[in-house]
């Protein structure tokens, strides 16, 4: 859900912040009811506030981030809480090593200020009362926060910052994200050693230990991402839609689907693309090779071609001239199975995801 904006960037909050809600109300209520002798509605008052503390730290957190990338001229699409804290979605890479340390650490020092603030409120608050317990609470949270997340790792703001270094000496940005996101790894099966030692050891609360679990999972996936994606970078200049994508076959309007199968497979790129042309021979549509496939084949001669098409105008365009980043952009901008690839006014091939992702993960399994 979008609630709103900060600064002029969309706050959004994900459906798993309701769990992560219950779980940390429930935790620090117990908590609270222990250590302050109050009664079962006064402990889940006390949690409940201090979820609400808990988040609007997460949020100052990921402004830090958003704040900076916009004072070098990045632009922030949005800023999305969700179960395990949260993260800033930007519209494009640091352009230099330099301001991808920046953005990292900007995370960081507002958690670290946060804590040292909540530290000084601590220590001049009376002990044993609610606003000191609160205190004392968000101190170790955020001390936390801006410690776990200076770990040298991807997806940890600490890994960024890693990737920027090693950025910086190389000068291979992709090289960077592989070292970060393998650190990135062993910092998710070292959570995990110690998650496992501190439940041995009884000082871990239960009901925090699968949260703890879910972060290391998340860790290790997120590192898993970050190599996968480092990779795919790297082949990007490989991409040439004039050689990639699949050549068009027109059919008139009305032809059966069987005919125009027949003459695909009959003509000289049995892998063409069959667009639908009306009476002037301009293309309307493309046919969509997996409703195709769904029709029966004693169909198909009495199905004719637009009842399996879309039109041209529903499918995203790439100009046949369009660089493999400007590519990856426009699919995870408008996310389908087949992009228009255009010359002018003119279409001129058909792009198949499943091509795509061969190119760039060839060593990867593909469903057909």
């Amino acid at each position: 859900m979008t609630v709103g904006r900060v600064f002029g960037v969309p706050l959004h909050v994900d459906a798993s912040m309701l769990l992560l809600t219950v779980l940390v109300t429930v935790v620090y209520a117990e908590f609270a009811r222990r250590q302050l002798a109050v009664g079962h509605l006064g402990g889940w008052l006390i949690g409940a506030g201090f979820v609400v503390s808990l988040l609007g730290s997460v949020l100052l957190h990921e402004l830090g981030h958003a704040l900076t990338a916009r004072r070098y001229g990045i632009g922030v699409r949005g800023i999305t809480l969700e179960l395990l804290g949260g993260y800033t979605e930007m519209d494009r890479d640091a352009p230099s090593p330099r301001v991808d340390l920046l953005v990292s650490l900007a995370g960081p020092a507002v958690s670290a200020v946060l804590g040292a603030v909540a530290v000084a409120a601590t220590l001049a608050l009376p002990d044993g009362t609610l606003v000191d317990q609160l205190a004392f609470q968000l101190a170790v949270s955020n001390v936390i926060v801006a410690i776990f997340n200076s770990l040298p790792g991807l997806p940890l703001d600490g890994g960024r910052a890693l990737r920027a270094a090693v950025w910086a000496v190389t000068g291979d940005r992709h090289r960077g994200t592989e070292v970060a996101g393998w650190v990135g790894r062993a910092v998710a099966v070292g959570t995990v050693a110690l998650v496992v030692l501190l439940t041995l050891r009884r000082a871990l609360v239960p009901l925090a230990l699968p949260l703890m679990l879910l972060v290391a999972l998340t860790l290790w996936r997120g590192a898993g991402q970050s190599i996968r994606m480092a990779r795919i970078s790297r082949r990007l200049p490989l991409i040439d839609l004039a050689r990639l994508a699949r050549p068009v076959l027109p059919v008139p309007s009305g032809t059966p689907l069987a005919e125009a199968q027949r003459r695909r497979a009959e003509g000289p790129v049995p892998a063409a693309a069959l667009t639908v042309v009306d009476s002037a021979g301009r293309p309307v549509a493309l046919v969509d090779p997996a409703r195709a496939e769904a029709v029966p084949v004693e169909r198909r001669p009495w199905l004719t071609v637009d009842a399996v098409s879309r039109s041209l105008d529903t499918l995203p365009a790439l100009p046949v001239s369009a660089d493999g980043e400007r590519v990856m952009e426009t699919v995870q901008t408008h996310p389908g199975a087949q992009y228009v690839v255009t010359a002018g006014e003119d279409v001129v091939g058909v792009l198949h995801i499943a091509d795509l992702a061969q190119l760039l993960e060839p060593k990867r399994k593909m469903n057909t």
